[in-house]
């Protein structure tokens, strides 16, 4: 590639190449995609040559990390709060208990527009450093949503989606087909993901809480993987996934789901699941990186920092620790870039925000700002639920102009 088509480098920082290690290297980016990963020197070098570029963002004092990947979230219920009265004997329960769509709280959350409440849930996962994110639901998302959402194929669930089959024919080539199950504690639940094989729909599975052995060696020797939500599954049923199936060799990403179950942002998720589990960081980074990728099937570089991968990138205050060991501790995210392009910025980079770019602060979170119309939003949301709603438990204010 062209050094000369260079449109922004991220200087002075370290740069994470894996879960244990970060060198102190410059980053160019060019376009959507990361360019070379170099030394001071060569970056100067090359500048020498003739080298262009819009901008040298300094961020010493910073680590740059891979932008995590959210697997599984329902982003238009967002700004719901948690309903029903728990614990659940399955998810189906719990849904046929809540569900009063001419009753308060749900009318006046369901009054908001649809969009709207997507763009809440975007900017819920961009604050969080989120890049990527799994959306359970047939939407539309242009360019200007907050965050990548991963291609898939999806079906709601056995017992709430009745044409499971032909939704699996439909999934385009090289994508997941996702899907919840074993979302229970009781047997119908372990029975889920053998009637799913039977039907020829298994791949990705929401949950599978309910699983027994055998079931986890049905996934196995299937190739199939599982994205865990340990906030949620705790909340409805008070129990999540055993340690023990993290040895069982099937890949496990890890999800936030939706604010009617499980308030919180993927860092509130990490931190969750580690009290859960006692994973070690490392294993639960890969959660939010490789290994979501690897189960969303991302294939341009998502969950890492490589020369020529896509430029979803976050970058937050380097605290002398391992990337692993520093999001896990993270409450604030600095800079998030989305495909190449700056989507969100702490105060600390206010002069990269964009002439478009608006303010919020998110209650634990800090004042960001956002390439978003977040007042737009606000308004939109405030003329329904008033000033005291919340955005995944969490509650919002925002300022007009930067």
């Amino acid at each position: 590639m062209d050094a000369a088509l260079a449109q922004m480098i991220l200087a002075g920082g370290r740069v994470a190449v894996g879960a244990g290690r970060a060198v102190r290297k410059d980053l160019e980016i060019r376009g959507e995609r990361i360019g070379r990963i170099g030394t001071r020197f060569l970056a100067v070098a090359a500048r020498g040559e003739g080298y262009r570029t819009g901008r040298e963002l300094n961020v010493s004092g910073c680590l740059v990390l891979p932008g995590l990947i959210n697997a599984h979230d329902h982003l238009a219920f967002n700004l719901f709060p948690l309903l029903g009265s728990p614990p659940y004997r399955n998810a189906t329960e719990w849904a046929r208990d809540i569900y009063r769509p001419e009753e308060s709280p749900v009318l006046e959350h369901r009054a908001v527009p649809r969009e709207v409440r997507l763009a809440w849930g975007g900017l819920k996962n961009l604050i969080s450093g989120v890049t990527r994110v799994g959306h359970h639901d047939v939407d539309r998302f242009g360019r200007e949503f907050p965050v990548k959402v991963a291609r898939a194929g999806w079906a709601h669930s056995l017992a709430f989606t009745s044409d499971v089959r032909a939704r699996r024919k439909r999934t385009p080539k090289g994508c997941p087909f996702v899907m919840h199950l074993g979302e229970g504690t009781d047997r119908e639940s372990a029975a889920e993901v053998f009637k799913a094989d039977e039907m020829g729909v298994l791949d990705v599975i929401v949950h599978a809480v309910g699983l027994d052995a055998s079931g986890w060696r049905l996934l196995k020797k299937r190739g199939a993987s599982v994205i865990a939500c340990p906030v949620s599954n705790l909340f409805t049923l008070g129990r999540t996934l055993r340690k023990g199936v993290f040895s069982r060799g099937v890949p496990i990403a890890l999800g936030t789901d939706s604010a009617l179950t499980a308030p919180g942002d993927i860092l509130d998720a990490l931190r969750a699941a580690r009290s859960v589990w006692g994973l070690s960081a490392a294993q639960l980074y890969r959660m939010v990186t490789s290994e979501a990728a690897r189960v969303l099937r991302l294939t341009k570089g998502q969950g890492e920092i490589r020369e020529g991968g896509v430029a979803d990138l976050i970058v937050v205050r380097d605290i002398g620790l391992s990337p692993a060991e520093t999001v896990l501790g993270l409450t604030r995210v600095e800079m998030v870039i989305v495909g190449g392009r700056i989507r969100m910025v702490s105060e600390r980079f206010k002069k990269f925000a964009g002439d478009g770019f608006q303010r919020v602060s998110i209650q634990g979170r800090g004042r960001v700002w956002v390439d978003a119309d977040v007042a737009r939003l606000y308004e939109e949301a405030v003329t329904r639920l008033g000033t005291g709603f919340r955005l995944a438990g969490r509650w919002v204010r925002i300022k007009w102009n930067k």
